[in-house]
């Protein structure tokens, strides 16, 4: 990967004329929630809830899911919920595909990931932790890659490991970034799990 590479758009859909019938319904419900907004994305609209009234927001947001599956039945897309969002987007395409995707671009480039780390808090992120579960067994990442799945806060997951919170999760970052930058590129780098992850051993 280089920063000077363009961004790839993974969709398998190019009909985005359903984002005319969304985007009303979810200008209808930001004007009647304080706090709420609409994010466009190039293949997909978010309505964010998280500074609204929290027992009116999240009730605006499950009126809105259902308004939206009812006007969107007929169109190729998803309609779902997650951490103050309602999110609406094209059908088969997820965190853990766009995932997969690119350690098997790595892969056809002689590259194989040889440390693979994901972290979310959301539960538009399982789908992710369960995909990478996998994918050492496909020969997409090299042989004994390590690969954590990592949620945001203790709760039910998929992930095997958690952090507390996102100030761990950006003290781990920088570990990983000051550990990176002192290792040799000649050298593989096996880093140690590091002491903020958690293995939830709950599972």
């Amino acid at each position: 990967w280089s920063q000077d590479e363009e961004w790839e758009t993974y969709s398998q859909s190019t009909d985005f004329g359903w984002m005319q019938i969304a985007e009303p319904v979810m200008k209808l419900y930001t004007e009647s929630t304080d706090g709420s907004s609409i994010e466009p994305k190039e293949s997909a609209l978010v309505w964010h809830h998280r500074d609204a009234d929290p027992g009116f927001g999240s009730g605006q947001a499950k009126e809105m899911l259902d308004h939206l599956e009812s006007v969107l039945a007929n169109e190729p897309v998803s309609v779902k919920s997650g951490k103050f969002i309602v999110e609406v987007k094209p059908q088969g395409v997820s965190k853990g595909l766009v995932a997969e995707k690119i350690l098997s671009a790595m892969a056809e480039n002689g590259r194989q990931a040889d440390f693979v780390l994901c972290i979310g808090d959301d539960r538009s992120d399982e789908e992710m932790f369960e995909d990478i579960a996998g994918i050492a067994t496909r020969n997409l990442v090299a042989p004994d890659t390590p690969i954590f799945g990592c949620t945001v806060g203790q709760k039910p997951s998929k992930a095997r490991y958690y952090l507390d919170d996102t100030a761990e999760v950006r003290n781990m970052l920088g570990a990983l970034a000051d550990a990176s930058e002192e290792s040799s590129f000649e050298e593989r780098f096996e880093p140690p799990i590091p002491p903020q992850i958690k293995n939830d051993y709950s599972q």
